[in-house]
């Protein structure tokens, strides 16, 4: 039995330091984040290209009519901003005045500020506060401060944070709810591992977290203040030294894969089932986000094509360069010139040999050979671009002047908004991608899951209380 968690003031209510993570497109919505509220916690709504519904009550579709990709952003914007609204008023009924709602937001989702913006102007005390993360948030406190909602930063390292409190945060002090520490090997979803960090040598969260709060003593933020850990909290027993620890401070902790096997979670049936088959080593730590993040996901079929994609490369250059000798005779048009290795050369030819006849030019002098079909469907994808990303590596969008990253679309990466829409919606789980975090695999191990069964989020809450 692990020490009696207390509530903490937040919203200007008591609320239990249990919060749901908020989880992409569809992945939460009201249901689950009102009835996560209404149990006592901290209800968290997705409020990135969130469903909106028509009179009737039906999700309206999110289809793009305009010709041009700024156009396009515009309706995303558009869909974004009543997709939230819809889904905080909603949440707020559920909720019934008890816990409190967040919204979720990613910094480097395409129109963040002005969906932001158009969400709270609409919902005026109906947000607690705005979780942010995926990017450094720096205008996050300086947008929620000024409709009186907390702010909630969501970020892997000290070093991050003081960025941040140093550059903005300090100047809206008194609106900072929580700083949300993602474990960037356990979360699912986009993961902030930095360059100077290893995906494959995982670090205890305890001495991270512990650097997170001097940083935060540091800038004189109070203890009360929490740290939200969140990433690999699966029962709170484990984390019993973590709680009314001096070293620490206020620890709030965030559930996100557990929430999305609730009898209200917005996801899919077939999603749902797959939940509970999952064995240690499913969840893939991978970098093919046309975000440019390592994020977790699922191994589906759908995973294991872009590995298989990306296998498929050589390097090149335009030039007899070096090792470079053997000039590439597969897979490309008579016009350029593509020197290769040997052995990618045989390696090509092989490809070739057995069907993937098409080569791809990447950002990084590389090509990739994929099949005829598969071509197509990249080069559709890229063109129906419609600035879901404030920069995408995918199909080079960009929100600058020139609309463009300035590389070249990446073809080892994919559609986001496609596949997340896709997913949610009822599209087929191998087809697609199915972000989990790394304890996903729990769900076949934990008997509270026996014999399939589902719980409510109340039922989820009060066994994340009592541990019974």
């Amino acid at each position: 039995m692990f020490k009696d968690l207390k509530p903490i003031v937040y919203g200007g209510r008591e609320v239990w330091p249990l919060v749901e993570g908020g989880k992409g497109v569809s992945a939460t919505n009201h249901a689950s984040s009102g009835a996560w509220a209404a149990a006592g916690g901290i209800g968290t709504v997705s409020a990135v290209n969130a469903d909106s519904y028509d009179p009737e009550g039906r999700i309206i579709p999110q289809v793009y009519k305009s010709l041009t990709r700024k156009e396009r952003q515009q309706e995303l914007i558009q869909y974004g901003i009543e997709g939230a609204v819809a889904q905080v008023e909603r949440a707020h009924e559920i909720a019934d005045g008890r816990g409190a709602i967040n919204i979720n937001v990613l910094w480097e989702m395409g129109g963040a500020q002005p969906i932001l913006h158009g969400t709270l102007e609409r919902t005026r005390g109906k947000v607690a506060g705005v979780t942010c993360g995926a990017g450094m948030p720096y205008k996050l406190s300086e947008i929620a401060a000024s409709y009186g909602v907390h702010y909630l930063p969501i970020i892997s390292s000290g070093r991050a944070f003081r960025a941040l409190w140093k550059r903005s945060y300090s100047k809206t002090a008194e609106w900072l709810g929580a700083v949300v520490y993602e474990d960037p090997w356990l979360a699912g979803g986009h993961n902030g591992l930095s360059n100077a960090e290893d995906p494959k040598k995982p670090q205890d969260p305890y001495p991270r977290v512990k650097e997170l709060r001097d940083v935060m003593r540091e800038g004189g933020i109070a203890d009360s203040v929490p740290i939200v850990m969140a990433g690999g909290v699966w029962n709170l027993d484990e984390w019993d030294n973590w709680i009314d620890n001096p070293e620490l401070g206020q620890i709030a902790f965030q559930f996100g894969t557990r929430p999305l096997l609730t009898q209200e979670s917005p996801i899919p049936p077939e999603w749902k089932a797959r939940l509970m088959t999952l064995d240690e080593g499913d969840i893939l730590l991978h970098r093919f986000s046309p975000t440019g993040f390592y994020s977790s996901a699922v191994r589906t079929p759908f995973l294991r094509w872009l590995e298989a994609r990306s296998e498929r490369q050589i390097a090149y250059t335009p030039h007899e360069v070096g090792d470079h000798a053997f000039q590439l005779d597969v897979g490309i048009g008579t016009k350029k010139n593509y020197w290769v290795t040997k052995g990618d050369l045989q390696h090509a030819r092989e490809w070739y040999g057995a069907g993937f006849t098409n080569a791809m030019k990447t950002p990084d002098d590389t090509l990739v050979f994929v099949t005829p079909a598969d071509e197509k469907i990249i080069r559709k994808d890229q063109a129906d671009c419609m600035g879901c990303l404030s920069h995408c590596a995918f199909s080079s969008w960009a929100e600058n002047e020139k609309n463009s990253t300035g590389r070249l679309a990446d073809p080892r990466s994919f559609c986001i908004q496609k596949t997340l829409q896709d997913i949610a919606h009822g599209g087929p789980v191998d087809n697609n991608l199915m972000f989990a975090g790394h304890a996903a695999f729990r769900f076949k191990q934990d008997p509270f899951y026996s014999n399939g069964f589902v719980p409510t989020v109340k039922q989820l809450v009060d066994r994340i209380l009592t541990g019974a």
